[in-house]
């Protein structure tokens, strides 16, 4: 059976949206599961739900970034029992400071920058919203900020692991008929040349 072209504009736009609840349902699941895992440093934690966020970002653009973001959140303390409670604070604030740092580094550095020095720059946004976050509404001190410094140290590493855990994502992605522009978009990020081959296949 051979589809139309409004048809496949129409399945490829289904897949994407397919996909990108995905994303949603995954990093819901991560960042519950996260949560329950036994955590030695107070507030901290690796954030392997963002490696979705970042998915997101290079497969759609900064809006789903901030949906994939924000429904990880609320859902997943609403999962968890701690709806409005100072850890959803602390996430929010963290939440809303990573997603913006990505958002400027993504939209800023489209041809510059790739998974990891987003994430980088995520984790970095990350910590700093939830130190803010404490000092405003938890450990009203200034010495809490004498944690900043290994905070953001933990923060580098973390974000370089879950950088390099979206890029390998990416990349299998960028094999599916949903995405069939993001090989390009990492070829460019890599300096690699486009696949001739591979776009007179698809014409």
């Amino acid at each position: 059976m051979i589809l139309s072209a409004a048809e496949n504009i129409t399945l490829e736009q289904t897949r994407q949206r397919v996909f990108l609840a995905l994303f949603v349902a995954l990093a819901v699941v991560l960042n519950t599961l996260e949560f329950l895992l036994p955590n030695p440093v107070p507030w901290f934690r690796i954030g392997l739900a963002n490696i979705l966020g970042i998915t997101a970002l290079f497969c759609y653009g900064v809006r789903e970034l901030w949906l994939v973001n924000l429904c990880r959140i609320i859902l997943g303390s609403l999962l968890v029992g701690r709806l409005f409670g100072p850890g959803f604070l602390l996430s929010l604030g963290g939440g809303i400071l990573s997603a913006t740092m990505m958002s400027c580094g993504f939209s800023l550095g489209r041809k510059r920058i790739g998974p990891i020095g987003v994430s980088v720059l995520g984790a970095l946004g990350h910590v700093s919203g939830q130190l803010l976050v404490a000092w405003l509404v938890v450990v009203r001190h200034p010495g809490i900020w004498l944690l900043l410094p290994f905070f953001l140290l933990f923060a580098m590493i973390s974000g370089i692991v879950n950088g390099l855990a979206a890029h390998f994502l990416l990349n299998s992605l960028a094999g599916h008929a949903a995405f069939r522009g993001l090989r390009e978009r990492l070829d460019i990020l890599t300096g690699q040349q486009p696949d001739l081959h591979q776009q007179q296949s698809g014409n």
